[in-house]
């Protein structure tokens, strides 16, 4: 017989082989809209204080999704620790005045305005000086035409729109800390920044850890005022507050000027530089002898802004109570037997998300068995939305389509397409760096409660959390089988 035939026919045998072991469906579980709110609903509780990053809520927090993780069979669970900043607001006062004037208009906490996450702690009564942006740098000085020495300086967030500032000059002089570290240099004993983002509405106050580089102003107060609360402050003052913000914009120059008002501001904050803090790891081992071996790793930050006083509480339902109780729900329906899949899952609950994403930087750099990792699933903030997102496909192709085929099936087409697919973000980065293959689940027009105290559960959409949950689930579930090939040189081997 000849030799080619034979080939050719043991060729077309095998690709019929595997073709069939391709075309062969993988069980895909359901998941619980009861049980995701559940999860959202404990995590954005007061119990945990807003779950911030060192702190003994964020501790409570940990041990709530690692018994969780335990109750459904996850084992070898493993905590990761290392440092954050952690400054816990204990109480703040701010009330502003006229002199010689006995009524003052008192602010309020959690509803006007919020602390800075590392403001200095102390207490100032000072006059108020409107400063722009708070800039001095690269040839813009928004302090060249008035005195803040011993003053209150009010700034606003960001930089102004044509700046002209070069790009290593401007990142060095938007932060609070930045701005902060200008205004003291310039004499200034404390700071009030009016935020002029778009991705919260001017009546709420927004709330960030991440303030910029150290040093940390200890005894150098920040306030960060609602947008609604910084035109109070400048009404009825030389100008009003949309009226320099469009001047700066149109004029491209500075409009500094001396408020006849006085701020006063007393802050009570508790500073650990180092605080410990703990990622936490658990693996649902794999059926099968030799895929067992590799790992599918499924993560979500847990940690949030967290409290400040008594009244000023960032639950995080969306950022990322709704993140957590995807990977915890993926948990749960990849431990019934009958979806288990044939390699390992490790899931990862990462804490220092407010901190740059410290947690997974954290994990990529030092958890042992990183060479087994074939893949990295993220979930991030899926709590609201019109449609999902599934970054990661510029990169990633083949990972990417394995999430938008298990979209299209039963007719579902939830992803949205019209977006140029991007690279991971947020966790994924620290993923994507070490060369692991990655996806981030979130959502398109999401963010409406970004870092705000009304991030609340009951603001969740349901629909949208179970939609991204189901599809992350059912991703995690195909990737668990033998077919779609890892990263690392024996995974490209196996076949099963």
């Amino acid at each position: 017989m000849n030799k080619k035939y034979v080939l050719s026919a043991f060729l077309a045998l095998i690709a019929t082989f595997v073709g069939a072991q391709e075309r062969k469906p993988v069980p895909m579980p359901t998941v619980s809209t009861d049980t995701l709110v559940k999860h959202v609903m404990e995590l954005s509780s007061e119990t945990y204080g807003g779950r911030m990053a060192g702190s003994e809520g964020y501790g409570l927090a940990l041990e709530y999704v690692a018994g969780v993780l335990k109750s459904y069979g996850v084992q070898d669970m493993e905590m990761q620790e290392f440092a954050v900043e952690c400054n816990e607001v204990e109480n703040c006062k701010f009330n502003v005045y006229r002199p010689g004037m006995k009524e003052k208009r008192v602010f309020t906490l959690g509803n006007e305005f919020c602390c800075a996450g590392m403001t200095g702690r102390g207490y100032v009564d000072a006059q108020m000086v409107f400063c722009g942006y708070g800039v001095d740098a690269g040839g813009y000085n928004d302090y060249k035409l008035v005195d803040v020495q011993g003053k209150v300086a009010v700034v606003l967030t960001g930089l102004p729109d044509g700046h002209g500032l070069p790009r290593k000059v401007a990142e060095q002089c938007t932060s609070l800390r930045d701005k902060a570290r200008t205004a003291e240099r310039h004499g200034a004993i404390g700071m009030l920044a009016v935020n002029v983002s778009r991705s919260c509405l001017p009546t709420e106050p927004q709330g960030r850890l991440y303030c910029g580089e150290l040093p940390h102003l200890t005894t150098f107060p920040i306030l960060q005022l609602t947008l609604e609360c910084g035109r109070e402050l400048l009404h009825d003052e030389q100008m009003e507050l949309d009226s320099a913000i469009a001047a700066i914009g149109a004029l491209k120059s500075v409009q500094s000027f001396s408020l006849t008002k006085k701020a006063e501001v007393d802050v009570n904050a508790r500073y650990r530089p180092a605080a410990p803090t703990y990622n936490i790891c658990g693996l649902l081992e794999g059926t099968d002898k030799q895929l067992r071996k590799e790992y599918i790793v499924v993560g979500a930050s847990l940690d949030g802004i967290g409290m400040q006083g008594e009244t000023c509480l960032f639950p995080g339902a969306d950022i990322n109570a709704s993140g957590v109780a995807a990977v915890l729900e993926t948990a749960r329906v990849l431990s019934n037997p009958q979806y288990r899949p044939k390699r390992s899952v490790l899931f990862v609950l990462f804490s220092g998300g407010e901190h740059q994403f410290l947690g997974s930087r954290t994990f990529a750099a030092t958890y042992a068995r990183q060479s087994r990792i074939e893949a990295f699933v993220c979930a991030q903030n899926i709590g609201y939305g019109d449609s999902l997102l599934v970054l990661g496909g510029s990169k990633y192709p083949t990972l990417y389509e394995i999430a938008a085929d298990r979209d299209t099936l039963a007719g579902r087409h939830n992803i949205k397409q019209d977006v140029e697919l991007s690279l991971p973000r947020g966790d994924a980065r620290a993923l994507d760096a070490i060369g692991v293959p990655s996806l981030v689940f979130t959502t398109w027009n999401g963010m409406h409660e970004n870092h705000t105290t009304t991030d609340i559960w009951e603001n969740v959409d349901r629909r949208v959390m179970t939609m991204a949950t189901q599809l992350m689930a059912e991703t995690v579930a195909q990737l668990g089988e033998g077919l779609y090939m890892g990263r690392s040189p024996k995974s490209k081997i196996i076949r099963n």
